[in-house]
């Protein structure tokens, strides 16, 4: 338990901290990259005629709103960084959206009201400290039969922009920090890449009806853009800062010649390999 609680501590500061800043500063940029998944899930929603939502890890609100906007029920966004969850209610409040949103940890968050009929997430579920803790929250805040749809990474190494950054600056960067393993126990980006480990969690947590299939997205930012995502964030974006400007104008060259083989003219193009996840309450 004393783990659990430091990982979730350590979780906190960094959303609260450097990671949710950079968040806040590029959310148009991280908007418009991740928007293809953003409708995905609008679909879904759509589709199991989801009225009362619930969007877990929702940032600065992107998906919350744009599921407000589609059903005539209500949409609630719960994310643990305060910075983002203040970002996501301004923008709320500008266009009168019908959603509310909470600063807080749903591994132990006493979810109170209407319980949700759907429950979505958009890369926001693979940073628990406690998978089993908060998918078993999440089950007791849902209605019997209730829908739950979840986009995570697949395999690192499976096309993802990330990765080829990390190869293509490895000789400048020796000290990447170390990517964490791909457990849902381990907070991470791909915390979730295997299937086989995430479905026991799912079930023991009391869903049923689960269902992991690949989900293969393009994604496509003009190519100052993709410079600035790959720069801020991920394992290259988090080293920059501690090298000098020499070795970071290096850095950005090889990041342009690595773009290359993703360019399409002007915008640089890239198939985003993911687990679409299904599940009932």
């Amino acid at each position: 338990m004393a783990d659990n609680e430091q990982i979730a501590a350590e979780q906190a500061a960094r959303w609260n901290g450097p990671s949710g800043r950079a968040w806040i500063d590029n959310q148009d940029l991280l908007d418009r990259l991740y928007r293809p998944f953003e409708q995905i899930l609008v679909r879904c929603v759509d589709e199991v005629s989801g009225q009362q939502v619930l969007d877990v890890g929702c940032g600065t609100g992107s998906t919350t709103l744009a599921v407000s906007r589609a059903i005539t029920g209500h949409a609630v966004g719960v994310d643990i960084s305060e910075p983002m969850i203040a970002l996501a209610r301004e923008r709320a409040a500008s266009e009168g959206a019908s959603a509310d949103f909470a600063a807080a940890d749903v591994q132990t968050h006493q979810f109170s009201g209407i319980p949700f009929d759907t429950i979505v997430s958009r890369f926001g579920v693979m940073f628990f400290s406690d998978p089993a803790a908060a998918f078993g929250n999440m089950h007791r805040a849902s209605a019997d039969g209730a829908h739950l749809r979840m986009i995570v990474w697949r395999n690192p190494d499976d096309n993802d922009i990330m990765v080829a950054a990390e190869r293509a600056t490895a000789s400048l960067l020796p000290d990447l920090p170390p990517r964490p393993p791909s457990l849902p126990t381990t907070p991470g980006q791909f915390a979730f890449a295997d299937p086989e480990l995430v479905t026991p969690i799912l079930e023991s947590s009391g869903w049923r009806d689960i269902t992991i299939e690949p989900l293969d997205v393009e994604l496509s930012l003009p190519t100052g853009d993709m410079l600035q995502y790959v720069t801020t964030f991920g394992r290259v974006g988090v080293s920059l800062p501690t090298v000098d400007e020499t070795t970071r104008a290096h850095v950005v060259d090889r990041l342009s010649d690595a773009f290359t083989a993703f360019s399409d003219g002007t915008d640089v193009r890239y198939t985003a390999a993911c687990w679409s996840v299904a599940a009932r309450s």
